[in-house]
């Protein structure tokens, strides 16, 4: 598809999670035409430096046997995406921390789409392998999906995009209508006003403008869509909401029979990455239960 990213890298752990990412990265690949490779970043063990074996001269042996079990980890998941019909274009064993590593990689490679898979513990969602895949979007200047939510989860059968107007906005809605064209899966574009501008406990003259400002809001959306529209010639649909940002698009995202792949946009601000929708996309990546596409700013 034109447009589309033509290079995927998709970085595995060996975890049951990141196997569901393998497996969005290989699917995406095949339908997309696109360039595969793969990742793992292994670190000796945090006790290691406190064992006898140490002193002794033995660990240097045990520090090949654990770089030996990466590799064999790496070559393995790399055979199971040629088995399902993937063309590996190369793989990597690199050691340290992962979301610097694979970020950096991303780089030299040039990567259109880093694929990464995460994990939710408890209500406070923590992502896979502690929060590498949440360092990995905070660095990245590379598009990233992050997918979870179990077997079945992937391919999604429907798009929901986070949509606040701006650029970063803009980025993501073009690539996941380019995804949704992919899967044949129909997209949504939202866009979230805090309640307290709909129902103030103020005077009439406000809650016009609020009502005026919602359909200002309405009328910029649908202009998004016709937008979009020239790009995967399909023209999504939108929907304005009221309420928490990251709630309704969460609520959005589990309607139907499985979770929706959710998009959204980021943005850098000097050291520190914000997302497009504020700190609530932050709280989007945390809390739905399915995939999720960062696309950052073009700045990034």
């Amino acid at each position: 598809m034109d447009g589309f990213p033509t290079k995927i890298l998709a970085a595995t752990d060996g975890s049951e999670y990141a196997v569901l990412a393998t497996h969005a990265a290989t699917d995406l690949s095949l339908r997309a035409g696109a360039e595969l490779h793969v990742v793992h970043v292994w670190q000796e063990p945090r006790f290691a430096m406190a064992l006898p074996a140490v002193a002794t001269g033995e660990y240097a042996r045990m520090r090949e046997r654990w770089e030996q079990e990466a590799r064999e980890l790496l070559e393995g998941q790399a055979n199971r995406m040629r088995d399902a019909g993937a063309s590996v274009a190369g793989t990597y064993l690199r050691k340290g921390r992962p979301a610097e590593e694979v970020v950096g990689l991303s780089e030299e490679l040039v990567a259109d789409l880093v694929v990464v898979g995460s994990r939710g513990l408890g209500e406070a969602k923590r992502l896979v392998t502690g929060s590498v895949s949440e360092g990995i979007v905070q660095l990245a200047s590379r598009p990233t999906l992050i997918v979870r939510g179990g077997e079945g989860v992937w391919p999604p059968k429907d798009v929901v995009v986070g949509d606040d107007g701006s650029q970063e906005a803009a980025r993501s809605g073009k690539l996941a209508v380019q995804v949704g064209k992919l899967l044949e899966a129909p997209v949504l574009l939202v866009s979230v006003y805090p309640t307290r501008l709909v129902y103030p406990p103020v005077a009439a003259p406000v809650m016009h403008m609020s009502e005026e400002l919602l359909s200002k809001g309405e009328d910029a959306l649908k202009k998004r869509a016709a937008e979009l529209e020239r790009v995967s010639g399909d023209r999504p649909e939108t929907k304005v909401a009221t309420g928490d940002t990251a709630a309704v698009i969460q609520e959005i995202a589990g309607e139907g029979a499985q979770p929706a792949l959710v998009a959204v946009g980021s943005r850098g601000l000097g050291a520190v990455r914000r997302f497009a929708l504020g700190s609530v996309s932050t709280d989007v990546l945390r809390s739905v239960e399915g995939p999720v596409l960062v696309v950052p700013s073009a700045e990034a």
